[in-house]
Order: structure tokens, then sequence, then C-alpha cells
């Protein structure tokens, strides 16, 4: 059910699901093609721009209210991820069960709270 809510919310935006949340795969979500050859500081921004959105709804405030806490959930995440967990993520759009637990790690240590 937490990953379904998750899904619906992330993919009313135009990036793509990427704040520790679960799978948009029930809803025929195609991942946005340009992920399969962003550069690192480019799947960092893109994950910061989706966190800002997402925190915002949650929290009821200004994406640019939420822009440090989300460059740090953004920085976090993408250091804790392995190498097959940043693939999987290019492949698909959305974190990995392996890389959805580090995401949730790096909410609750930036101080963000986690989506229900």
């Amino acid at each position: 059910m937490i990953r379904r809510l998750l899904a619906v919310a992330l993919l009313g935006l135009t990036t793509s699901p990427v704040i520790a949340g679960g799978s948009s795969a029930p809803f025929d979500y195609q991942p946005d093609p340009a992920l399969k050859t962003a550069s690192r500081g480019e799947l960092e921004a893109r994950i910061r721009r989706t966190c800002a959105a997402t925190q915002a709804k949650l929290q009821n405030a200004s994406a640019t209210a939420l822009e440090r806490p989300c460059a740090c959930y953004a920085s976090r995440t993408l250091r804790a991820l392995d190498r097959n967990e940043v693939q999987a993520f290019r492949d698909t759009g959305y974190f990995n069960d392996s890389a959805r637990a580090k995401a949730l790690a790096a909410l609750d240590a930036c101080r963000l709270p986690r989506p229900v």
C-alpha cells in the first residue's frame, strides 16, 4: 500500500520516482531514457528535484525551503548505492529493495519525513 501511494505521488512529477518509495510498475511507468546515459551528477540532481517536490507535498512547504535537506538526501543516497543499485535505477527509474533501504536511511539522516 505504501509503495502504491508513493508511486502515485511521484508519477505526478515530471522527474522519475526516486524518493525512497516503491515500484511504479503497476502503473505502466516508463523510465526516462535519459537515465541510461545520465552522469552521477545528473542522477543526483534528479533525485534532489524529486525529493524537493515530494517533500513539499508531504510537509506542505515550498520546494525551495527543502533544497538543503534534499541535497543532503540526494548526495547520501547516491553515495550509498553500489554499482548494481545505480544500474537498476538507470534501468527502471526507481530504487530497488536494497537501494530503497539505503534511501530511507538517508531520509532519516537528513531529518526528512518518510513518505507514508
